[in-house]
């Protein structure tokens, strides 16, 4: 129970934070007294809090925070950004990263449709695609990452990125985030 009101204190002091940093410009400056000598409980929600308010409403930055939160164990904050991103005004990069996150977290359930939306937004090259794949083949689907992975050498034959993610993904290495 004591968790559960801190997740929904997280949620409430981000939400805050957000609204008054976009309608006011307000931003938290970062210093150690967010942290000295508190619990990392404590520490985290002073220093994640500032970092909200520092994204002045960016997506990425908001989806970095997120990351943070859903990475720690916070999913349902971190979910209520991903969902007010996707609600709102987003582009391919916002899907991609979202789905990023799920896939490090293996949730691929949830990483594996918003990858299918970011692949039809149709914004994309052959670094992504060969993550994309990666991610398929470490989740036991190697004909469609096989698929990807011809599309991301019809594109560049000759790209490091891409070569490391998919010798990676048969050596069960995940992509690097």
């Amino acid at each position: 129970m004591k968790m559960k009101t801190g997740c929904v204190a997280v949620a409430a002091a981000l939400v805050l934070a957000m609204g008054s940093a976009h309608a006011k410009g307000a931003v938290t400056k970062t210093d150690s007294s967010m942290y000295d000598g508190k619990s990392p409980d404590v520490a985290a929600k002073a220093l994640l809090d500032a970092a909200m308010s520092q994204t002045e409403g960016g997506s990425w930055e908001r989806i970095g925070v997120a990351r943070v939160l859903y990475l720690g164990g916070r999913k349902a904050d971190a979910q209520a950004i991903f969902d007010q991103i996707l609600a709102g005004k987003h582009d391919a990069g916002d899907v991609y990263r979202i789905a990023r996150v799920y896939a490090e977290a293996h949730d691929w359930a949830k990483a594996k449709p918003l990858f299918d939306q970011f692949l039809a937004m149709g914004d994309f090259d052959e670094k992504e695609l060969s993550e994309i794949g990666a991610y398929y083949l470490l989740n036991g689907d190697r004909a469609t990452a096989e698929n990807y992975f011809r599309q991301a050498i019809a594109r560049d034959p000759k790209s490091t990125w891409a070569s490391m993610r998919m010798a990676g993904a048969y050596m069960g290495v995940q992509p690097q985030p």
